[in-house]
């Protein structure tokens, strides 16, 4: 059984999936703290200093600030993160957008397979390439 799992996961594609997540992840944090730390504060600056982390909507009484909140056990929904949220998914969708499009473009088009059947001139039937006769007609039919 032990042999069997580590060929297993020695398999390519099986190591390949292991490193793209490990990249993935580490990919996420750095795109979230691009966010939350570069894209967010200039345009919280711009929309009269408001931090996106800090929007919020109590279900129940009233606070000063989310930390308030949450410190209280008050229910919240928090839609700022929410936001922040969205826009990594928005930044990581479209890098890997561009990476797979990328590949495919450097892909190679697999060229067509050499027919390996003709069609008889007299019924229009499929035929091997080396018939001299047709086997649906019997009509006689050059060799290719």
């Amino acid at each position: 059984m032990l042999k069997e799992f580590k060929e297993f996961a020695m398999k390519g594609n099986v190591v390949d999936m292991a490193v793209g997540i490990i990249i993935g992840a580490a990919f996420g944090k750095i795109v979230s703290s691009l966010v939350a730390d570069v894209i967010m504060p200039p345009i919280g600056m711009l929309m009269g200093r408001v931090n996106f982390a800090d929007l919020y909507f109590p279900l129940s009484g009233t606070f000063e600030s989310l930390a308030q909140a949450k410190a209280a056990g008050a229910p919240t929904i928090n839609y700022g993160l929410f936001l922040n949220t969205v826009i990594d998914f928005v930044i990581v969708a479209f890098v890997i957008f561009m990476i797979v499009k990328q590949m495919n473009r450097l892909k190679k088009p697999e060229a067509p397979a050499a027919p390996t059947t003709r069609d008889c001139t007299y019924c229009l039937m499929a035929i091997p390439l080396k018939a001299t006769k047709c086997g649906h007609c019997a009509s006689d039919v050059k060799a290719a």
